[in-house]
């Protein structure tokens, strides 16, 4: 036993240990690789067995090794090749390498699935056992190999080759796992195993392949795998802060096509769009963008505006109310006393002119309660709320009660399709031209991106949903008639100030008509 006390003894195992865990990954992965194709349940007793065949054989070579050198002996010649036992075991090897490393990596680049009907259809245990046993007995070899040329006692070999096997035992779950979680990893493992086998024909033919030559290759691929899998990771951490709604929604407008332009030609100017701008007309790209950003406006983005709303004040004379009534074309009002906040309620047109005709008071039955709501709802909320309301109108109300504005079903179809102006309205954004706009200073920012095909006026910490608002923001203070400000590639032009307020702003595209957008 004076042995035990030898360093060097230690030394060689230790070596040999972290060899034979080296020289038996590649076995376990594709142990792993095969155990993939069982049912789930059977997973884990393939990997046992797999493994525990492999330990058995390589002892059981390990027993036997003086028969193991004596297969290096020249068996018979082809022309100037002589082939030993052993050159027959590696060619053999070697071709079932190729072959089944192949036939893998076929499967995963066509992207071959096993699922038929709803259901997977699994791999039998015994075939899959079948095939690690022919691999264990390819890889054991080698192992073994490597091991009579490193250290001289059988029993330092034999407990390398058990030590390593338990802790490749321990490993392999955790292993599988990942190589199973990671398409590029099992791509790369065959590719190994396509370098393994080829470099087992080259030794079986005579033409010996440094071990270090592949060993170098396959450090090589993995820490450019590592580099890889941790860019990976650091990706999906940024996109795991990204509401998983917004990815949502993104990568449905980017299959639909980009706000960004397209160049003369037809070139797309956003990188990441993979579908032909023809494909869908801008009309449709601008309406379910609409829907998708639906829920995450605001109402004051959407509604009519105070000043824009048009309410009858029942103290005013029967001439002014009727003469309001023709002008407006509105099938609905809300009815107030002296100003818009004492509101009573909605009432339809037509009943306030019958009553008017007869010289009557509106009776309380033609009086319907006013919606109002809060200025905070959400779109969502103030929609299903309309759905209710049988054609009335909400009023939007802020936290102390003054009226804001109001909501009408027609506000919410223009903010999924775009503008649908009343007889008395003008649109907010009317052509000048190529490439040129005026656009009302109450536009709306979503529906005008849309038009002016830009993704750069809105932002998520900004305020302000209107035209008006984002000059404002940009000047710092109300500008003067003339004063412009240039964003992506347009130019903003004020051309109307009325009472304090941005009316009117001309919109021009000032980039060349065949540059694409950045």
């Amino acid at each position: 036993m004076e042995w035990l006390f030898d360093p060097n003894i230690w030394v060689g195992l230790f070596a040999l240990i972290v060899l034979e865990i080296v020289l038996g990954v590649d076995n376990l992965i594709f142990i792993a690789i095969l155990a993939d194709k069982l049912a789930p349940e059977q997973r884990d007793r393939a990997r046992l067995v797999g493994l525990s065949l492999a330990m058995l054989m390589r002892l059981g070579l390990l027993s036997v090794m003086s028969w193991l050198v004596t297969l290096t002996e020249p068996l018979f010649s082809i022309a100037s090749l002589s082939f030993s036992g052993r050159d027959l075991i590696l060619l053999l090897g070697g071709f079932f390498l190729l072959f089944k490393a192949t036939m893998e990596l076929h499967e995963r680049v066509e992207g071959k699935v096993h699922a038929h009907g709803g259901s997977k259809a699994y791999a039998g245990f015994g075939a899959v056992v079948a095939q690690i046993i022919v691999l264990d007995a390819v890889f054991s070899l080698d192992a073994v190999i490597t091991a009579v040329g490193m250290v001289d006692e059988l029993g330092v070999m034999m407990a390398a080759v058990v030590i390593s096997m338990g802790v490749m035992l321990l490993a392999s779950k955790p292993l599988t796992r990942f190589v199973n979680a990671h398409p590029t990893v099992v791509v790369l493992c065959l590719s190994f195993l396509l370098m393994i086998g080829l470099s087992l024909i080259a030794e079986g033919f005579g033409f010996h392949i440094p071990k270090g030559y592949l060993y170098a290759a396959i450090g090589f691929s993995v820490v450019i795998e590592a580099l890889n899998q941790l860019a990976r990771r650091n990706f999906v951490s940024r996109e795991s802060r990204i509401p998983l709604r917004d990815r949502t929604a993104d990568a449905v407008l980017r299959l639909l096509g980009s706000k960004k332009r397209v160049a003369a030609g037809g070139e797309e100017a956003d990188a990441g769009d993979t579908v032909a701008p023809e494909a869908f007309e801008q009309e449709e790209r601008n309406m379910v963008s609409g829907v998708l950003s639906l829920s995450q406006r605001s109402i004051r983005s959407i509604m009519t505006v105070r000043s824009n709303i048009s309410w009858i004040d029942l103290d005013a004379d029967t001439a002014t109310i009727q003469g309001q009534i023709l002008e407006t074309p509105h099938s609905f009002f809300p009815v107030s006393r002296g100003q818009l906040d004492n509101i009573i309620g909605v009432v339809r047109a037509k009943d306030l002119m019958a009553n008017l005709a007869r010289g009557v008071e509106i009776p309380d039955e033609d009086i319907r309660a006013p919606i109002i709501m809060p200025e905070a709802s959400g779109v969502l909320k103030i929609m299903d709320t309309l759905k209710r309301s049988r054609g009335q109108l909400v009023l939007i109300a802020d936290e102390y009660g003054t009226i804001q504005g109001l909501v009408t079903p027609i506000d919410i179809l223009e903010a999924i399709a775009g503008e649908f102006p009343d007889e008395d309205e003008l649109p907010d954004v009317q052509p000048q031209g190529p490439d040129c706009w005026r656009v009302a200073g109450t536009a709306d920012l979503h529906y005008l991106e849309q038009v002016l095909e830009t993704d750069a006026l809105i932002s998520e910490n900004d305020d302000y949903t209107s035209l008006a608002g984002f000059m404002l923001e940009r000047f710092g203070s109300l500008p003067s008639v003339g004063e412009a400000v240039e964003v992506d590639g347009l130019r903003f032009e004020v051309i109307e100030v009325v009472e304090r307020r941005i009316a009117a702003v001309l919109v021009t595209r000032i980039e060349p008509a065949t540059q694409t957008a950045e």
